[in-house]
């Protein structure tokens, strides 16, 4: 497996938020985190990134022990985060200007993603001159410039409206048949983790905990005609009963 979180417990402000909570991604999978909110999946991504400290379990990434170790993996939260005094492309390359990577050399390696990402012609702009699926693709390609290995999205198309969400979907599920890299990410819409997961943990709570995994047995990418198939209703009934909504 490519990432790993083992038993992990956290406590904050006396509070237990997740309990003994293990789950795994493998490669090139793109596996789900489904939950209502506030049940303590963001807390959990915050303990695999190494942002809090786990206070039992641990994380490893091929193999190797993170636990608390942030920068390991690439983490994009719910909000894009763009910086809106620099250039989308300085946006972008910001993962590499960290590493020490010359400006030069890393607003070149940057824009060769640029096509790839839907973003070509978007460089000299703003943040604040670009669409929310557009910010989301510069923030999207920020986190895979990060980490080419393990990327955790918290949310990533929560503040899309229903059109752009959709095209959304579809843009990711190509883009992810071009490029290698392991995705886990959070959602508590039902829909969005059936179309776009190969596997989906439920967890509930509070405590959150994982209750259920469930596997998804139709190939990537999916299309319109999926959201009707007999596998979509069968997987979304499962769900429904499991979350008790």
């Amino acid at each position: 497996m490519k990432l790993e979180a083992k038993h992990i417990s956290k406590r904050m402000g006396g509070e237990q938020i997740i309990r003994d909570v293990s789950l795994s991604l493998g490669e090139n999978e793109l596996v789900c985190l489904l939950g209502v909110s506030g049940i303590g999946k963001s807390t959990l991504f915050n303990v695999i990134s190494g942002v809090l400290q786990a206070d039992e379990g641990r994380v490893t990434l091929n193999g190797e022990d993170i636990t608390g170790h942030a920068g390991r993996v690439s983490y994009m939260q719910q909000k894009d985060l763009l910086q809106q005094h620099l250039t989308v492309l300085d946006n972008v390359a910001l993962p590499l200007f960290i590493r020490g990577v010359p400006r030069k050399k890393a607003r070149v390696e940057a824009l060769d993603h640029f096509a790839d990402f839907g973003l070509a012609g978007t460089e000299k702009k703003y943040p604040s001159q670009l669409s929310g699926g557009m910010r989301q693709r510069a923030a999207l390609l920020r986190t895979y410039l990060f980490s080419h290995d393990v990327a955790l999205l918290d949310e990533p198309f929560s503040a899309l409206d229903a059109i752009t969400k959709s095209a959304m979907h579809r843009w990711y599920l190509a883009l992810m048949e071009r490029i290698s890299m392991s995705t886990l990410f959070i959602t508590h819409d039902i829909d969005e983790a059936i179309l776009l997961s190969d596997r989906i943990y439920i967890m509930t709570g509070p405590p959150g905990v994982i209750t259920s995994e469930i596997a998804v047995d139709r190939p990537r990418p999916r299309g319109p005609d999926f959201l009707v198939s007999d596998t979509f209703i069968k997987h979304k009934r499962e769900i429904l009963k499991l979350l008790s909504l």
